[in-house]
C-alpha cells in the first residue's frame, strides 16, 4: 500500500495550528505572566550582576597572580575566617604584587620591600585603613586616620610624648607593674606545679602598663580592669576580614561597646590630668606630660586638646601597645627558652651590670649599657614581626609600577614579612641570631629599609622607643629574677592570626625563682 499520501509531519517539527492555541497562552505571549516574569527578570539581574562582578574583578587584577575568578559575594572570605601565616605566605610568594577579592573589596598585596616601601611612603596616593572594621571601632574622626599635613601637625605635637625624658617617667611605672606580674606568675606556678600558658597573662602585663603610663593614677583601679576585661573584643574585631556590619552580638558591636567604655574612664583621665597639672602637680605619667608641655609658654604647637581628642589619642596607643607589644614580648619569651645559649649571655650581662642586686630598680641607663639585650629584642621581632602587615586604602588610581595601576578606592596591603627575611640582608633568615645586629657594619645595619618591623614612612609607629623599652625591660628582670622553660606542644610552631600573631598554645612555660647563689 502506498503509505506516502498518508505520511505526516512529525510532531517535533510540524506548525501547530492557530485555533489549537489557548487563549491564555496567547494572552501570556502579549502580556507575560507576572510571576514568571517576575521570576525570570530577578534571575536575569542576579546572573548580570555576577557576571559583572567577575568582569570588575578581571578589570582591575589585570595580570596580577592570584584567583582567575573570584567566588560570587563573598570571594576569599571563606579563607579569611582562619588565615594562617602559611596561607599569607602562598600569597606573596605567588609574585610581588598579587590580587584578590573579599566581600568585593578588591585587594592588592605587595610582598616585596620595594613595593611595601612605596605604599607606606606614599601619602597621595594612599592612606592607612588598618582593617575594613578600624574607623567603626577606634572612630572614624581619630588621629590615625588623618592624611597629609593634618596628619603631620598633628603628629609633631605628639612627639614630645616620647622624648627621652617622657621616657624616664614612664620607666619606673613600666619596671614595678613588670615586677609585680612576674611575682603573681611565678606564685601561680609553684601553687600548680604546671607549666602556664603566658599569652594573656602577658596581654594583662601589658594593658595594666600601659595604662598607667598613660593615665597614672587618673582613673581608678576597677577602671583599669574593666577596660583590660573587655579589651579583647577590640582585638577580634580588628581582625584583617571580619563582618562588616555592627549589629548586636557581632564582634565588631562588642568592640564598639568595649570602645565606648574605654573611652569614658579615658576621658575622665584627661580631664583629672589637667586639674592635678593647673594646680602645680609633677608630671607622673603621659597624660601629665603632654598637658604640661602644651601648657609651656614657649611651646609652639597646637595648645587645646579635649578630652576627647585625648582619650582617641590614648585609645590608638592602647591598640598599640596591647596586641603588638603583647606579641613581641610573648616571642621573646620564646625565643630565650629555646636557645639557652643565648639566655646565659643575656643573663651575664644582667649580672655584669646589676653587680648581683637583683632588687635595684633599673634605670634608663642601664638599660642603655644592655646591649646583647636589644639585640635579643630586636632579632626576636624580626624572625617572629608582630605585624606582618598594614592595611592601606588607595584614596586615588596609584601607579605602584611601570605596568600596574591600583584602582581608586581599593585596598593595598604592604607585607613586612618578607622584607624581614629576605636571606640577601639577614642570612639563615628563620635562624634566631642577636649577634647579627652587633656588627655595625654588618647587612642588617647597612641595610636598615628592610627593618620594616615598626613600619616606614609618614605613619612609622610614634612609640616604637616605648615598646623596645617595654620589652627589653621584662625580659631582662625575668631572665635576672627566672627560670624558665618552654613546654613543646604540637601547636608550639602554630601561628594564631588575630590582630597580630601568638603562639596558638599561648607558649607555656615553666617558671620558677632563679637562684643566684
Amino acid at each position: 500500500m502506498d503509505r506516502s499520501s498518508s505520511a505526516t509531519v512529525p510532531s517535533s517539527t510540524a506548525e501547530v495550528p492557530l485555533y489549537s492555541l489557548p487563549v491564555n497562552s496567547i494572552f501570556s505571549l502579549i502580556s507575560g505572566d507576572k510571576s514568571y516574569s517576575w521570576l525570570y527578570t530577578t534571575i536575569a539581574i542576579v546572573v548580570s550582576l555576577l557576571v559583572l562582578e567577575q568582569v570588575v574583578y578581571r578589570f582591575k587584577k589585570r595580570h596580577l597572580p592570584g584567583s582567575p575568578w573570584t567566588i560570587p559575594l563573598i570571594g576569599k572570605f571563606a579563607d579569611s575566617m582562619s588565615p594562617t601565616i602559611e596561607g599569607y605566605k602562598r600569597q606573596w610568594n605567588s609574585g610581588d604584587l598579587s590580587a584578590l577579592s573579599v566581600f568585593n573589596i578588591f585587594i592588592v598585596m605587595a610582598s616585596s620591600n620595594e613595593y611595601s616601601r612605596k605604599i607606606l611612603n606614599s601619602p597621595t596616593f594612599a592612606e592607612p585603613c588598618l582593617v575594613h572594621s578600624a574607623k567603626k571601632v577606634l572612630r572614624s574622626d581619630n588621629w590615625v586616620f588623618l592624611t597629609g599635613k593634618d596628619h603631620v601637625d598633628y603628629r609633631r605635637g605628639l612627639n614630645a610624648l616620647f622624648t627621652r625624658k617622657a621616657l624616664g617617667i614612664y620607666f619606673g611605672i613600666q619596671e614595678s607593674i613588670c615586677r609585680k606580674h612576674l611575682t603573681n606568675w611565678l606564685a601561680k606556678a609553684a601553687e600548680t606545679g604546671e607549666a602556664q600558658a603566658i599569652m594573656m597573662p602577658a596581654r594583662f602585663m601589658n594593658m595594666e602598663t600601659s595604662i598607667r603610663v598613660f593615665c597614672g593614677n587618673h582613673i581608678p583601679e576597677h577602671a583599669a580592669i574593666e577596660i583590660n576585661d573587655k579589651y579583647w573584643a577590640i582585638t577580634q574585631a580588628l581582625e584583617l576580614v571580619n563582618f562588616p556590619f555592627a549589629f548586636p552580638g557581632t564582634k565588631i558591636w562588642k568592640a564598639v561597646q568595649a570602645r565606648k567604655v574605654a573611652f569614658r574612664w579615658l576621658e575622665l583621665a584627661a580631664h583629672n590630668s589637667k586639674i592635678a597639672m593647673a594646680n602645680g602637680a609633677e608630671p607622673e605619667c603621659m597624660l601629665d606630660e603632654w598637658v604640661k608641655t602644651i601648657s609651656d609658654p614657649a611651646y609652639k604647637g597646637r595648645k587645646e586638646f579635649s578630652d576627647l581628642e585625648m582619650a582617641m589619642v590614648l585609645f590608638s596607643f592602647l591598640f598599640a601597645s596591647q596586641d603588638a607589644m603583647s606579641s613581641g614580648l610573648i616571642y621573646g619569651f620564646q625565643h630565650l627558652a629555646d636557645h639557652p645559649e643565648v639566655l646565659a649571655k643575656v643573663r651575664e650581662e644582667q649580672d655584669r651590670i646589676r653587680q648581683g642586686n637583683y632588687e635595684r630598680p633599673l634605670t634608663l641607663e642601664m638599660l642603655d649599657e644592655m646591649v646583647y639585650l636589644q639585640a635579643v629584642v630586636k632579632e626576636s621581632m624580626r624572625v617572629k614581626p608582630p605585624v606582618v602587615m598594614v592595611p592601606y586604602k588607595a584614596t586615588r588610581a596609584f601607579p605602584i609600577s611601570e605596568n600596574y595601576t591600583v584602582p581608586a578606592n581599593s585596598m593595598i596591603i604592604p607585607s613586612f614579612f618578607n622584607s624581614l627575611h629576605d636571606p640577601t640582608v639577614y642570612s639563615e633568615p628563620e635562624k634566631f641570631e642577636p649577634e647579627r645586629w652587633l656588627d655595625p657594619n654588618g647587612a642588617p645595619n647597612a641595610n636598615p629599609k628592610n627593618y620594616l618591623v615598626f613600619g616606614s614612612g609618614p605613619h612609622r609607629c610614634i612609640g616604637l622607643e616605648y615598646a623596645n623599652m617595654n620589652i627589653a625591660i621584662v625580659l631582662a628582670t625575668a631572665a635576672a629574677t627566672m627560670n624558665f622553660e618552654h613546654v613543646i606542644t604540637p601547636e608550639s610552631n602554630e601561628v594564631d592570626v588575630i590582630a597580630t600573631l601568638f603562639p596558638k598554645d599561648g607558649c607555656l612555660l615553666k617558671m620558677s625563682p632563679r637562684n643566684h647563689a
